[in-house]
């Protein structure tokens, strides 16, 4: 089955270069915002967008992106405006995931792109089928799951193959080699590498335990390696490019927004800045 993704990464391999991926929670600043700042994203560089679900815990996200997502929450951003915002950036012809922690895809209530509520029980499905089903009515690529496992994740690999989406799981520096082969033989589209112990935000330097966690990695899948570290400037960019198949940039894009403070004008400047930035440094400008 072709993942969704794997344009994307046929170009960027065909051109020698690493894909950026970019990050931002739906309905941050707003959702119509958020569109706009997502655009400018793709539009300054991006290859890939990943779409955050707004979550009220989220363990694993440091201070900026918990910060961007309860002010999403506090706005009343619903799992029907985060499709919304997928279809709206899918629309590009960008490939545009959804980054989830699991709970609220198990729970969805699957209210659809119209916004009408088919409740628990629409069609008999679970939450799960329900919710892949609208993701890819909505054009979206796929999801990347950072608290699910493949051990615990059938129904979603059965949904997701379905519907043709790709399933992306994260391996970490811990993960033993066990682990690393039965994660990646569960991926399609590519591989998360998570190569920081402990929560997400931007660093001054990169870590010294992606690059072999990228080695170990590639021994055991032909999929692209992405590599999501607090990459936050061009030169850290172009240094984790230069051994990963995609760098991942999450907590600097939204850093960008927040330091904008409700100027809006100003905050998509300095976005597209940093995604310029971002871009030339994956691409050896």
């Amino acid at each position: 089955m072709r993942s969704v993704s794997a344009d994307a990464f046929a170009k960027t391999r065909a051109e020698g270069r690493a894909a950026l991926v970019g990050y931002l929670p739906a309905g941050f600043p707003d959702v119509a915002g958020s569109i706009e700042a997502l655009r400018v994203m793709v539009d300054a560089g991006c290859d890939i967008i990943e779409i955050g679900l707004p979550y009220s815990d989220p363990v694993m996200d440091g201070p900026t992106i918990q910060a961007a997502a309860q002010q999403a929450l506090r706005n009343g951003v619903r799992t029907v405006d985060v499709l919304h915002v997928v279809e709206a950036v899918a629309a590009t012809g960008t490939p545009t995931l959804v980054m989830t922690y699991w709970n609220p895809v198990e729970h969805y209530g699957g209210a659809g792109r119209n916004g009408q509520s088919g409740g628990a029980g629409r069609n008999g499905r679970s939450g799960v089928e329900r919710f892949a089903a609208d993701l890819a009515s909505a054009g979206g690529a796929g999801l990347i799951t950072p608290d699910l496992i493949p051990d615990s994740g059938a129904e979603w690999i059965a949904a997701a193959d379905e519907h043709q989406l790709d399933k992306v799981f994260l391996v970490a520096p811990s993960s033993t080699e066990e682990r690393l082969a039965m994660t990646t033989a569960a991926c399609r589209g590519f591989v998360y590498a998570t190569a920081v112990m402990g929560v997400t935000g931007a660093r001054a330097s990169t870590s010294d335990l992606a690059g072999p966690l990228v080695s170990r990695t590639r021994a055991h899948t032909d999929l692209p390696i992405g590599v999501g570290l607090g990459v936050s400037n061009g030169a850290q960019a172009a240094e984790v490019g230069s051994y990963a198949d995609a760098v991942i940039v999450g907590s600097a894009f939204v850093r960008t927004l927040l330091d904008a403070r409700g100027d809006t004008a100003a905050g998509l400047a300095a976005l597209r800045a940093l995604t310029e930035d971002l871009a030339a440094g994956v691409r050896g400008a």
